[in-house]
């Protein structure tokens, strides 16, 4: 029998663990968070652990007359000092893409207090006075999602981006100087291989150098199957690659509703998908309960919770935590089809914090936009007891001249660092015994060995990092 090129290299993998896993990875002076196990070889007595962000209230009531309890599909973009959010506003329940469809437009100076300004750009019910930016335009604004175009070579008109459409339409694309004023890139759609009945969203990968799209699927075709993602790039945003579906390693799948892909702020070679798990006809809340709560009564056959995955570019996203990262909230008002679905992109919102935001109260009178808080980099965390465990990693090539720390300890707890070379050894000079310990709970602790901070004759060369850690965890490191 004649065997592909492929099927030896998959052989010789499966025989040989680890074999082009050991191949080092060229992490520069990136920051790295404990989302994926990429760089993860081993562990003893210490695991990954999710963390669940602090619900802090509602932050925006979906109250005009053109918004209301179907508003959904919500963006949320930190331009310098301003934070602007975008979503779909609609009244009543339609068909997808229906003309009472318009996007709606708020901003706010800290991303908690949030303003609806009145744009004068569309007029409705003969007053201009509303906070339209997009309208008439179905089905573009079922699902208008926006960016801030990082792309280098973009054109200052062209500084914010935008995708919207349905099957009917294919994805149109828009563009802007500020968020505010958009028109069509070009009046035919520029990617049509989709269903796109969800949030479809794109973003410049500074990574990859070049434009990525994450957009509603079917894994059975059509509409049939599971909801799930695909992705699509571009160099020039408006010709895109065939789609290619994306894999989730050996998890189960799920119906994904929204994925909302993007690069996290402070690394943005991880791209993060906070996404919506739907469960169809998982009814928690009853007939009776419904109308109490004058919820629609299409939407409440079913349930929903936010899931986190990751990605580093290409077709898969790792699913590292099956639980959810937000349960539905305590109330029936929470537990209805539909809610609980997060905004796209994560965003500072204080020194030391970061907000994640969740469209919840769908098809109720109550519907609102609510804001959930995380420490920075603090999704999951390399995390060991009062007993104490290590992490090794896989080799690596870092640049810069020292190691920066975001930890947390209790007051009997500690963490410890140690620098080996590829075979495992430690470095003279950078070996655990010679590690001061790391306590407190601090973003940016620099490693100190012998007194000194100083990394730099390790720069450029492949290593590995031992971390010893008791009643601690740690969220992120990055050599500077």
């Amino acid at each position: 029998m004649r065997l592909s090129l492929l099927s030896i290299i998959a052989t010789i993998c499966f025989l040989t663990p680890g074999l082009f896993a050991q191949s080092p990875q060229h992490i520069g002076n990136q920051r790295e968070l404990f989302v994926d196990r990429t760089l993860i070889e081993s562990m003893d007595n210490a695991r990954i652990v999710l963390h669940h962000p602090v619900d802090r209230g509602e932050v925006l009531a979906f109250d005009k007359p053109w918004e209301g309890a179907f508003s959904a599909y919500v963006t949320i973009i930190q331009d310098g000092d301003i934070y602007r959010a975008y979503y779909r506003g609609v009244p009543a329940a339609g068909k997808d893409g229906n003309d009472a469809e318009v996007t709606c437009y708020a901003e706010s100076t800290d991303g908690i207090n949030w303003i609806k300004p009145d744009l004068d750009i569309f007029e409705l019910q003969g007053s201009g006075k509303n906070n339209i930016i997009l309208a008439n335009a179905a089905p573009i604004t079922h699902n208008f999602s926006p960016f801030v175009d990082k792309n280098p070579k973009a054109i200052a008109k062209h500084r914010y981006k935008a995708l919207g459409g349905t099957s009917a339409s294919g994805l149109v694309a828009y563009v802007s100087p500020d968020g505010i004023q958009w028109q069509k890139l070009q009046e035919e759609p520029v990617f049509s291989q989709g269903v796109f009945d969800s949030q479809n969203v794109a973003f410049w990968s500074e990574s990859e150098q070049q434009y990525v799209c994450y957009f509603r699927t079917w894994t059975g075709g059509g509409y049939s199957g599971f909801r799930s993602v695909s992705r699509t790039t571009s160099t020039d945003f408006i010709n895109w690659t065939d789609p290619e579906p994306m894999v989730f390693g050996d998890t189960p799948h799920e119906h994904l509703y929204t994925q909302q892909t993007s690069p996290y702020f402070r690394a943005p070679h991880i791209y993060l998908a906070i996404g919506a798990r739907f469960m169809p006809n998982r009814k928690v809340v009853s007939d009776q309960e419904a109308e109490h709560l004058g919820v629609n009564p299409k939407y409440y056959n079913d349930c929903s919770d936010v899931v986190l995955m990751s990605s580093r570019g290409g077709y898969a996203y790792e699913r590292q935590f099956m639980e959810s990262l937000i349960r539905p909230g305590m109330g029936l008002q929470n537990w209805v089809s539909r809610s609980n679905y997060p905004a796209l992109n994560v965003v500072q919102t204080g020194r030391d914090e970061m907000s994640i935001y969740v469209n919840q109260d769908y098809a109720q009178p109550t519907a609102h936009l609510r804001r959930y808080s995380l420490r920075l980099d603090g999704f999951a965390s390399l995390s060991a007891g009062y007993e104490g465990g290590e992490l090794l990693t896989r080799p690596f090539v870092f640049e810069g001249k020292t190691l920066e720390f975001n930890f947390a300890t209790s007051a009997a707890g500690e963490v410890r660092v140690a620098l080996l070379d590829e075979e495992g050894a430690e470095i003279p000079g950078f070996s655990m015994k010679e590690s001061q310990e790391l306590i407190g709970n601090e973003l940016a602790r620099k490693v100190i060995w012998n007194g000194s901070t100083d990394v730099s004759s390790l720069s450029g060369k492949v290593v590995r990092m031992r971390i010893a850690l008791k009643d601690a965890d740690v969220y992120a490191f990055r050599f500077d």
